[in-house]
């Protein structure tokens, strides 16, 4: 039986090539659209959105998994591991975390983190305790990492529009409106747990967006470089490509892992989003 596995929720948008690289479980959010309720990553993908999206001009909520459905997934992951390591999207954007603890207390050998964050900036931390699971680190010694690492974490986006904020409730019509004309892209930055608004970048897309990664990681020494994540939502090629290019003119990263975002970062940011995600060296 392994000792150790970590698992996650389905926030941290790791790709199926990473899921299964790393072996690492997911327990899925909701996502409903008017009364239906379909699982994220299971039965609703980004695309769904979209089409929902340009059919009714209304965006989908997200709703946090059950305590029940933890009950069931944590029990079963016991069955063939000696302890389970389990990562959550911050408690400050859903009760998903307080959900895995609930559950965590009933079925025992289960530890929930809380991350703090939201997708890959979610994801940096579960590759890291997945490595130190793999060199036969204790439970208790991951945790400790962990514990360390969550406030080095440096997740950020920058937004191609407003739209799906303002229809999602989260931003003013006013807002929405004024920006889209003056064509400001916002970056958000997670940080405390939190997201809140940083840079506002105004022109054509890509060059707010090259731009956007300039400012992130130009002349700073204090990054980790063996892995970024190139997290967004339906780039087209010409997007991505430069994004690629600034990212590797900036900082020479041992591993670049670019990821689709799922269901919960599309919902509410739309298409063409687009972070550079990654840790800061301990000071």
């Amino acid at each position: 039986m392994a000792a150790i596995k970590i698992t996650g929720d389905s926030t941290i948008d790791l790709s199926k090539e990473l899921l299964e690289r790393y072996q690492v479980d997911i327990v899925p959010l909701y996502v409903t659209f008017g009364e239906e309720a379909k699982k994220d990553g299971v039965t609703v993908t980004p695309e769904d959105i979209y089409t929902y999206f340009a059919q009714t001009k209304t965006v989908p909520k997200t709703a946090a998994a059950s305590v029940q459905d933890y009950i069931d997934f944590f029990t079963e992951q016991r069955k063939h591991h000696d302890a389970v390591i389990h990562f959550n999207i911050s408690s400050e954007f859903s009760s998903t975390h307080q959900n895995a603890c609930i559950a965590a207390a009933e079925v025992g050998g289960v530890y929930p983190i809380d991350s703090r964050n939201l997708s890959t900036g979610s994801a940096l931390l579960v590759l890291d305790a997945c490595d130190m699971a793999a060199q036969g680190k204790s439970v208790e010694e991951i945790l400790e990492a962990i514990k360390q690492e969550t406030d080095l974490v440096e997740a950020s986006f920058i937004i191609n529009t407003l739209t799906y904020l303002h229809k999602g409730g989260r931003c003013s019509g006013v807002a929405a409106l004024g920006a889209n004309l003056l064509k400001l892209r916002p970056s958000i930055l997670v940080q405390g747990g939190k997201m809140n608004v940083g840079k506002k970048y105004r022109g054509a897309y890509i060059s707010c967006m090259e731009n956007y990664i300039k400012d992130r990681l130009l002349n700073r020494t204090d990054i980790r470089t063996d892995r970024v994540f190139l997290t967004h939502t339906k780039c087209d090629d010409a997007c991505l490509e430069a994004a690629r290019r600034t990212l590797n003119e900036c900082m020479p990263f041992a591993e670049v892992l670019e990821t689709t975002a799922g269901c919960t970062v599309t919902t509410h940011c739309g298409e063409s989003t687009l972070g550079v995600l990654f840790v800061r060296k301990p000071e």
